[in-house]
């Protein structure tokens, strides 16, 4: 039988939202910095010359400028204050987050609860001002490389490192508000929104080639087809479990022994979310995004780089394949899914998998359980963010879509739902107990009350 938490789940109405008031003003609150983020994207860089950089936008839109304004939200095809988007403070705090379980100091901050996660965010952010300083210096020298600035000097280098550096911890800040005080979680949503922003003009712009003529309409309907058929493989895949048997002892406490249960620790098929996938691309786009940004002033080494390494080349394919299966297996054993830490708590709660002892046989079971369960879904990984680029490069589709999008987006999106549901729970649980001290205190005081006397006839 489902206990009383999954019977109230299941009842869940979404027509509670309008009662829920707290979650009302969050969802609100998360809106309105959305808002301010996608004005800043139309806030142009000092001494760029947009006609020149509309021009070259346009004409790299299919390949690596594509891809840019995807994570940027469009701001980069506009050389907006948020140009650099987020992807700093990604890069940062996946490089914070690896080291931390390699570094014994480091590993040791983890494990000294709310202290040591301020420590660890501040060195995130610390991280995030030097990788957001060094993309925005080889941005503005790529810049007046491709004859993009009005006038090229010091001046204009250090007016586009402050503006671009400004943003990205601008928005590194409204992303921890909406945390916070918001719904969801608030780097993942302001991706969320810049993908999302960009999709009807690129699919207003796919429809007008197919009725120029430039695209078939059968290739139309197969792109359409293909692009639904990924977004419900991504959900049957995220919500894929790996459920492992646990069981508990007969307990005493007391006076009282209670009767050994039975659980399941649930193993993702992938543990590791869109982590992979967002860090291959932005190791990738670093140098590719120099050398196209640098214009005929590439050298012999970036002209290569750019000629293999390019969106939809075979040696750019092998390669976005790889580093993604090895950050699925890296992040999701070092942290998402640390199998010692998960056997010592499961030992320390006195639980075990029946036939497996407790302890290293614990941890042994789970390695192999998890590394089986890696090879489908670092696969799934590879397969949903290869396939679009194979299929772009094959047909000549004149803009840029990628599976990392529709992963960002199907992930976002279920997260803030589930979030959603949560806080609707938590409210109707809350409603509930107020109810129930309501009525005890009814109860209480009707016991207090003296019975009134029979009256005399």
């Amino acid at each position: 039988m489902a206990s009383a938490a999954e019977q109230m789940a299941a009842n869940l109405s979404w027509g509670a939202l309008g009662k829920a008031t707290e979650l009302r003003q969050r969802i609100w609150f998360t809106i309105g910095l959305l808002i301010i983020y996608r004005l800043g994207t139309y806030i142009p860089v000092p001494g760029i010359d947009g006609i020149a950089l509309r021009n070259f936008m346009d004409q790299a839109q299919a390949g690596i400028g594509g891809i840019l304004s995807m994570f940027t939200g469009g701001a980069l095809g506009r050389m907006g204050v948020f140009a650099l988007g987020i992807m700093p403070y990604i890069s940062a705090s996946i490089i914070v987050q690896l080291m931390a379980s390699m570094v014994p100091s480091l590993e040791q901050l983890k494990k000294e609860g709310e202290t040591g996660r301020k420590k660890i965010n501040q060195y995130t952010r610390y991280g995030t001002v030097l990788l957001a300083l060094f993309q925005a210096w080889g941005l503005a020298v790529s810049l007046e490389h491709g004859n993009l600035a009005h006038e090229p000097g010091m001046f204009f280098r250090a007016s586009v490192v402050i503006t671009l550096v400004g943003g990205t911890m601008f928005l590194m800040w409204l992303g921890e508000q909406i945390t916070a005080r918001g719904i969801g979680n608030g780097i993942s949503l302001i991706i969320f929104v810049g993908i999302v922003a960009e999709i009807p003009a690129h699919l207003a712009q796919f429809l007008a080639q197919g009725r120029s003529g430039a695209i078939s309409t059968p290739v139309i309907l197969g792109v359409v087809v293909m692009v639904i058929a990924v977004i419900a493989f991504v959900v049957f895949m995220e919500r894929a479990l790996r459920k492992i048997h646990i069981q508990y002892p007969r307990r005493q406490v007391g006076m009282k022994i209670y009767d050994g249960q039975s659980s399941h620790l649930p193993i993702k098929v992938n543990p590791a979310g869109v982590i992979p996938a967002i860090f291959a691309s932005s190791l990738l786009l670093l140098p590719v995004t120099i050398s196209t940004f640098s214009g005929n002033q590439t050298g012999p080494v970036m002209s290569t780089i750019l000629a293999y390494f390019g969106p939809g080349q075979p040696l750019y394919l092998i390669f976005f394949a790889g580093m993604i299966v090895f950050f699925a297996y890296f992040y999701t054993f070092n942290v998402s899914f640390k199998v010692d830490d998960v056997a010592e708590n499961l030992k320390n709660q006195g639980g075990f998998i029946p036939g497996i002892r407790p302890g290293k046989r614990t941890e042994d079971y789970l390695t192999y359980v998890v590394n089986r369960v890696l090879v489908i879904g670092s696969a799934y990984l590879a397969a949903v963010c290869l396939l679009p680029e194979v299929i772009r490069h094959q047909l000549s589709i004149p803009f840029y879509f990628g599976g990392t999008s529709v992963l960002i987006v199907v992930s976002v999106v279920m997260d803030t739902i589930n979030q959603v549901q949560s806080h609707l729970l938590a409210h109707q649980y809350e409603g509930l107990i107020e109810k129930s001290q309501l009525r005890g205190k009814r109860g209480k005081e009707g016991a207090k009350r003296p019975r009134k006397a029979p009256a005399r006839r």
